[in-house]
């Protein structure tokens, strides 16, 4: 996959290029900063960066690695955070961006970055995210490069930030509204009392996440065949329509999907987190996506749900209304948020693997 997150120290990430949060200065700042220094030998680092002189905010430089698993070091120098009406995203984005290009210039398959500027410049930590991810979307429509963001073991934030907590409010009303669904649909389900299923429901699907209400603390069991079953009716409904509506491969369906949408192919690769050449196979019909797959390209489709749930079962899938994971998809297309990369982000932070990994 073109991007992934991951939790590791980024001086043992083995990257072509890692990127380092520069001091302006010649000196050698705190934090991730240090520890770069440290891994690749301080006086090797600092004599390179002797060489390279002072970087104005959002430039970068390269320089060798040293003893660090890479070949270069890209020193990128950072903003400091004031009140954001300093020019701090613009400098930040330029940062990444610049990166990114003197990577490529230096014919770098694979980059490591830190979350730039959001520990010692106090760059607040989901704005800093959004630029991130962002630029390096922009940069995967029309280059190819594994591109790793790191974040540190000990650090014990959700990365997402606020959007995690929206998330999960959002998974919060609306499977609890489908369980209250699923409850008055089935007979076998009546048995339960008042409010036991939907609590129940919800407390699986959240892994076991405290339940709001301290009445609903231990709910009834819960028949799980049953509720797959009654969503089984439905998805076995429509795909029986759909037999009738679809005749073309996976493959034309999503050429048409393309055509319609008024999108190019790098645009859906990129948004879909997923690369070029497996795109260029999917197209061929040399290859058979994963759930989490088509997942990720009708997000880079632009799909509203009601095309998803389409698009899913033509591939043989369907929506269950007790994973994690289809609901933080659904979320974002229900929010016109169409970006695999921040989809995983978010994934990430709820312990799930990517859909661009599937």
């Amino acid at each position: 996959m073109p991007f992934q997150i991951i939790r590791n120290d980024i001086t043992r990430v083995k990257a072509d290029a890692i990127v380092n949060t520069a001091n302006p200065e010649v000196l050698i700042g705190d934090g991730v900063e240090r520890a770069i220094y440290e891994a690749a030998g301080s006086a090797d680092l600092l004599k390179a960066r002797e060489k390279i002189g002072g970087l104005a905010p959002g430039e970068v430089a390269i320089s060798p690695a040293f003893k660090l698993p890479a070949k270069y070091v890209i020193h990128s120098s950072g903003p400091w955070w004031q009140d954001g009406n300093h020019g701090e995203t613009e400098i930040l984005r330029q940062c990444y961006d610049n990166s990114l290009k003197l990577a490529y210039e230096h014919k770098c398959e694979s980059i490591a970055f830190p979350l730039m500027a959001t520990g010692t410049y106090g760059f607040p930590k989901e704005l800093g995210l959004t630029i991130a991810v962002d630029s390096f979307r922009e940069f995967l429509e029309n280059h190819e490069m594994e591109i790793t963001l790191v974040v540190f073991t000990e650090y014990a934030y959700k990365i997402s930030g606020e959007i995690y907590e929206t998330v999960e409010s959002f998974i919060d009303s609306r499977y609890v509204g489908k369980a209250l669904e699923a409850e008055y649909c089935d007979e076998e389900l009546s048995t339960n009392k008042p409010g036991r299923f939907s609590a129940a429901l919800a407390g699986a699907f959240l892994g076991g996440a405290k339940l709001r209400n301290k009445s609903d603390a231990a709910p009834a069991p819960v028949n799980q065949e049953v509720i797959q079953g009654a969503y089984a009716e439905k998805n076995i409904s429509l795909e029986s329509r759909l037999q009738g509506i679809y005749k073309e491969s996976l493959a034309k369906h999503i050429t048409q999907l393309i055509n319609k949408k008024g999108l190019k192919n790098s645009e859906v690769y990129a948004a879909a987190n997923i690369s070029k050449q497996y795109f260029s196979k999917l197209l061929k019909d040399q290859v058979k996506p994963s759930k989490n797959k088509i997942l990720a390209i009708a997000v880079g489709l632009h799909l509203n749900l009601d095309e998803t749930i389409d698009f899913l079962q033509l591939a043989g899938y369907a929506l269950s209304p007790i994973s994690q994971t289809d609901a933080v998809v659904e979320y974002f297309i229900e929010h016109e948020d169409y970006n695999v990369i921040k989809i995983d982000i978010v994934l990430f932070d709820y312990g799930l693997d990517p859909l661009s990994k599937g």
